[in-house]
């Protein structure tokens, strides 16, 4: 099957708010998006990000669940992608209840992307301990299955401890959960306990986003050969859904013809989903390579 494409929505850029970060931006773009064939769109999550951090390449984000909030109040088909959600900055059910109200008022067009996380300092402005940021990941998707099947919830956290929590109105599915990172630990977790991963390319980061390092074709392929060795050993059967953030791999500074094979050989390895993130100075600009890029590779 060809891949399917998700288009980020730029909320990020906020050094041009009326472009990019206002409700009539979020709405519009979500629109030309589904339009255009793209399967979903995307946003990020960082409640707290530092200035050390942003001074330095990193950059701002809404709340992921407000902002595909009014994505999905401006469409009705396409897929809504928190690509990627950091489940442990939130105690477990309120993010349940974040997630589970998004995934009931889009009528279940939520893909949930969650990671574990990188950022020190924003753990640590969020009174979270980042050394165990992995089992917090654990306990939140375990939470997050027991309230989504409707039944009355009883878990004893690390910091919390529910008796007996009901989640009311039931989704008609819990929506997919896609883990994202390229070690092998989010690896595991993907294949273990969700229905896709989401590796990205580090543009030569890796340490920086304390991942493995995923920045050419060849290394992808080795890392989705040993997803697939893991999951035959535990067993499971089931597809797994790959999205892959490509970033440099597939920007309009490189030819068509060598995108189109790139992505020939990205479904050829089993990637399922690609994020696109189009360059522009306004948003008219974005909107352009948008539909350019769907024209070519989606649409044609």
């Amino acid at each position: 099957m060809p891949v399917s494409y998700s288009l980020e929505l730029p909320t990020q850029r906020v050094e041009a708010v009326p472009e990019f970060v206002t409700a009539e931006a979020i709405a519009e773009i979500a629109r030309v998006a589904e339009a255009n064939g793209y399967a979903a769109v995307h946003v990020t999550d960082h409640p707290a990000p530092d200035a050390k951090w942003l001074d330095h390449g990193g950059h701002h984000a809404l709340d992921p669940f407000v902002a595909l909030s009014f994505a999905a109040a401006a469409t009705t088909d396409v897929k809504l992608l928190t690509n990627v959600y950091i489940a442990a900055y939130r105690n477990p059910f309120l993010g349940a209840k974040s997630i589970h109200s998004l995934a009931v008022l889009s009528g279940g067009r939520l893909i949930l992307g969650t990671a574990a996380g990188y950022l020190k300092p924003e753990f640590r402005a969020l009174g979270v301990d980042f050394d165990n940021r992995g089992a917090l990941l654990d306990e939140a998707l375990d939470v997050l299955a027991k309230v989504m099947t409707g039944e009355d919830t009883a878990y004893e956290g690390t910091s919390f401890n529910a008796r007996g929590v009901r989640l009311r109105p039931v989704p008609l599915a819990p929506p997919p959960i896609w883990v994202g990172g390229n070690s092998k630990t989010a690896v595991r977790r993907a294949v273990s306990r969700a229905q896709g991963w989401a590796p990205f390319n580090t543009f030569g980061y890796a340490t920086a986003s304390r991942t493995a390092e995923i920045s050419t074709l060849e290394e992808l392929e080795a890392a989705i050969g040993w997803a697939k060795k893991y999951a035959a050993e535990i067993g499971r059967t089931e597809p797994l859904d790959i999205c892959f953030s490509a970033g440099t791999m597939l920007d309009d500074s490189r030819s068509a013809d060598e995108r189109h094979a790139t992505i020939t050989k990205l479904e050829s390895m089993g990637v399922t989903w690609l994020t696109i993130a189009p360059q522009g100075a306004n948003r008219a600009e974005v909107l352009e390579r948008a539909h350019a890029f769907a024209e070519e590779f989606i649409t044609a």
